[in-house]
């Protein structure tokens, strides 16, 4: 059985209308089938506390054996294009750490001790990467999963400084965390909506960047 596991209904739209709905249900989690494929959709709300929460509500309850996190995503990376579709295999939570007068202190610089940090999820690769063709072309980057994004240049600039990452979302580092935790095959796979930089929506494409994450989506299904 496969999960897709999205952020926003509209993000999967044309994925999620293509399949036969078995049963809704609730708001959240939905059955559908696919030629011969068990598909589970779930729509978590936006930002890591939701994701986890609802993911965790329902993992112990089926057998999920690959759960997919489609989603759109902000670009550090001027190598990307709008449009282009790619695998986060490693992120962080960028945002954990310590103000330290005016500098940054990340939390895997902090005097916690080993026991705690081994313990704290922070930055997480995909160990549990599916093995899938279409999946295997797709670039890997590295993310940073954040609770405010990045609209300021200053930020921006710190941030990069920082981590150097290839993208930013909202969700990244908790779906690959639980996953990764139970030992499930995943992947989360985003397309590029925008450049992080100073915030100007005129020139996102989210519209460019759906219609190839679900493109990008019924590829890696029909090679499952």
């Amino acid at each position: 059985m496969i999960l897709i596991v999205a952020a926003t209904f509209n993000e999967i739209r044309p994925f999620y209308e293509k399949l036969i709905l078995i049963n809704k249900i609730d708001d959240f989690l939905s059955e559908h089938q696919f030629e011969n494929k068990k598909i589970d959709i779930l729509i978590t709300g936006i930002g890591m506390t939701s994701t986890a929460y609802h993911i965790g509500k329902i993992i112990g309850k089926k057998n999920y054996e690959f759960a997919i996190n489609l989603g759109i995503a902000g670009a550090f990376n001027k190598n990307l294009n709008l449009g282009d579709v790619v695998n986060v295999d490693s992120d962080i939570i960028s945002e954990m750490g310590a103000e330290n007068g005016a500098s940054f202190l990340k939390f895997d610089e902090m005097n916690i001790g080993k026991n705690q940090l081994d313990k704290t999820v922070y930055s997480i690769k995909n160990a549990y990467q599916i093995n899938n063709p279409i999946i295997q072309k797709l670039p890997k980057v590295k993310g940073i999963t954040v609770n405010t994004v990045h609209g300021n240049a200053e930020s921006v600039d710190k941030i990069i400084n920082l981590f150097n990452p290839d993208v930013e979302t909202m969700e990244g580092a908790a779906f690959l965390n639980i996953f990764n935790a139970e030992k499930i095959n995943c992947a989360q796979i985003r397309a590029i909506s925008n450049f992080v930089e100073e915030r100007q929506q005129a020139k996102w494409n989210i519209e460019l960047a759906i219609e190839k994450l679900n493109v990008a989506a019924f590829e890696i299904v029909n090679n499952i």
